[in-house]
């Protein structure tokens, strides 16, 4: 019986490589898929696009690409990433020229483009989208900030369309974390696009493995100080039948654990509705799986359902929204939390003598309830240490810079013990807008663009 062997990559930008390239070189894989983007990745690239207009994509694909191409030409294996981020053409540019200072030869490397709506804003709305945010309700209207970048979520289909085109390398920009995992099923074993139940269950496998070491031991809320080996983790390999069924495992001789428990963390991940996680490809029922221990290191997991996939697709929108100033400051037993606080009211007048005003002003003690916020009800006499930490939210770059300025006189000028002062560099805000679009308008402008490198030995296609 035919199985497809998937390994998995990066599952955050920036991510470790070392267990990618131990799964490439020891883990007998088909496919190694990478899951480069958030929300939040988004943002970032969007800043480095307003610095450079040829960045937008994840800066390691280059380095990645230089260290994985070569293992997958002696391998065999095909590459699948989302690391194009807001420039895939970008990304695929940088790709192309890496193998071609390898000397490759007869590599075919694709770029799926389509999912930046950020040039189509006005066509979308002159067909009657309305855009307004999932979150709040807001009419887009109401937006006065500028956007730094709009895409769609695509899913697997264009990756498929790729892989039949012959690619061995698949850049793309915003696809769902899942989509480059289950794009080699698809092609594959050819399911179709109403396969509901295989779709389903590649799903599943695609949402387990794109957190990379999080279903293989890491992040784990269990006996976490069992696991053996997590400085050198096992990120997750699937073996997957025709029929959607699988056993989720790891290379053999790397660190980490796989079993039902550490699985079912991932399983229940970021999902708001097991009965209804929702993507371009399916809407999945994760309700119906099961997971069973059947080795070591080794989970079968089958049974999940599928939903016919919606008619629109999510789109996210990052918008300008003001600056930040950050500054921690610590002060030493005794009395370590009262001189925090003291610092804190010194701070807060001086800035209402001055009339400072800011739309936000965080405040939280570091080594106290800086993670559980005001759920703390500890002892703060005691303390041998504690950061204050205070951060604002500005419009202008400008009134958050100057708010850092308010701390280094408090060396001499407040209370005894201070014992260390940093500050952040300001940093740009970029607020989140969530919304709904047609499919139809978003997937009949998808294209999708092969390179072969070194045909007959000549470095160009």
């Amino acid at each position: 019986m035919k199985k497809v062997r998937i390994g998995a990559a990066q599952g955050f930008y920036g991510d470790t490589l070392e267990p990618a390239v131990e799964t490439a070189k020891r883990g007998e894989i088909q496919y190694l898929c990478f899951d480069c983007l958030a929300e939040l990745t988004l943002a970032i690239l969007a800043k480095d696009r307003t610095r450079d207009p040829d960045a937008g994509y994840t800066k390691d694909v280059p380095s990645a690409m230089r260290t994985l191409l070569p293992l997958a030409r002696e391998k065999g294996f095909k590459i699948l990433t989302n690391g194009g981020g807001i420039n895939p053409l970008g990304a695929w540019r940088e790709v192309i020229k890496v193998a071609r200072e390898l000397e490759l030869e007869d590599l075919k490397v694709a770029v799926v483009t389509g999912d930046d709506i950020l040039p189509r804003l006005a066509e979308l709305r002159g067909k009657g989208v309305s855009l307004q945010d999932l979150e709040t309700g807001r009419s887009f209207d109401s937006l006065k900030a500028p956007l730094m970048f709009a895409n769609a979520y695509l899913g697997s289909w264009p990756i498929v369309e790729a892989l039949r085109r012959g690619a061995d390398v698949v850049i793309t920009g915003r696809t769902t974390d899942t989509a480059q995992f289950l794009a080699p099923l698809i092609y594959e074993f050819d399911w179709g696009e109403e396969d509901w139940d295989r779709l389903a269950q590649g799903i599943l496998m695609g949402h387990l493995m794109e957190c990379s070491g999080q279903s293989t031991g890491g992040n784990f809320s269990g006996n976490w100080w069992e696991i053996d080996d997590l400085d050198r983790i096992g990120f997750p390999v699937a073996e997957v039948d025709s029929d959607g069924t699988f056993v989720l495992t790891k290379t053999e001789g790397t660190g980490g654990l796989v079993c039902v428990d550490t699985v079912k963390e991932q399983m229940l991940y970021e999902i708001h509705n097991p009965a209804a996680y929702v993507t371009p490809d399916v809407v999945v029922d994760f309700t119906t799986a099961t997971l069973k221990d059947v080795g070591l290191n080794r989970v079968l997991v089958k049974g999940a359902t599928g939903k016919p996939r919606p008619d629109a697709l999510k789109a996210v929108m990052g918008y300008e929204d003001g600056y930040m100033g950050q500054v921690m400051i610590g002060y030493a037993w005794p009395d370590a939390m009262k001189k925090a606080r003291a610092a804190e009211r010194i701070i807060r007048n001086i800035m209402a003598r001055r009339g400072w005003e800011y739309e936000e002003i965080h405040t939280s003690f570091v080594g106290y309830n800086s993670l559980h916020g005001s759920t703390v009800q500890g002892d703060e006499e005691e303390l041998n240490e504690v950061y204050l930490r205070m951060a604002v939210r500005a419009k202008t770059k400008a009134d958050a810079a100057k708010f850092r300025r308010l701390f280094p006189p408090l060396a001499l000028n407040g209370p005894p013990g201070l014992g260390g002062l940093t500050g952040m560099e300001t940093r740009q805000l970029v607020g989140m807008w969530s919304t709904l679009i047609p499919r139809e308008l978003i997937e009949n402008s998808v294209e999708i663009h092969v390179e072969v490198v070194g045909v007959d030995g000549t470095g160009a296609a």
